[in-house]
């Protein structure tokens, strides 16, 4: 699985980058560990321009990332790669990461659910879901795009036998 996300987080170690971030948000936006991925969110999500910049930044090195890894299971012969790319019909035009996908599968969970977890697993205040959420396609439109809906409400056993049912659906089993 090539996963954008851990990609992402990768990227932000860069020196190169960490110079650029700190001379366009200042030195707030890091902690002792790098970059404070929560400061950078906040000194973004609320300003169109910055977050245009961040992710001119960003995304094309993580973009880069997943290509090579995409080459390297080609060239491995792995029979196929599971992306999970957040913004993957945000970014499209830029990417074209979709053309390459057999099938697009949407998770989904109601917002109270999703803002739960983020707030138990991320340590994210309340109401930082739907104000990132506002900034990138609505998830009606994702899940119209999407070929296969799993419902995330249940146990992760259920999660699981749901993955399962697609990939049987597609005639395909895990590796």
């Amino acid at each position: 699985m090539i996963d954008a996300d851990r990609l992402a987080r990768e990227v932000l170690g860069d020196p190169e980058l960490a110079r650029d971030l700190a001379q366009a948000f200042g030195e707030g936006v890091f902690g002792p560990a790098g970059v404070d991925r929560e400061a950078l969110a906040r000194a973004v999500f609320d300003d169109p321009e910055a977050r245009d910049r961040l992710e001119g930044w960003i995304h094309p090195r993580v973009r880069a990332r997943i290509l090579a890894a995409l080459a390297e299971a080609e060239a491995q012969g792995t029979e196929r790669v599971a992306l999970d790319v957040p913004l993957l019909l945000e970014n499209d035009s830029r990417h074209g990461l979709v053309a390459r996908c057999d099938h697009l599968v949407f998770v989904d969970a109601p917002l109270e659910e999703r803002e739960r977890r983020a707030i138990e697993h991320r340590g994210w205040a309340p109401g930082e879901v739907a104000r990132r959420e506002a900034a990138q396609l609505p998830l009606d439109q994702k899940r119209a795009r999407a070929d296969f809906v799993i419902s995330n409400t249940r146990s992760p056993a259920e999660l699981d036998a749901a993955v399962d049912q697609i990939l049987a659906e597609l005639g395909l089993a895990r590796n």
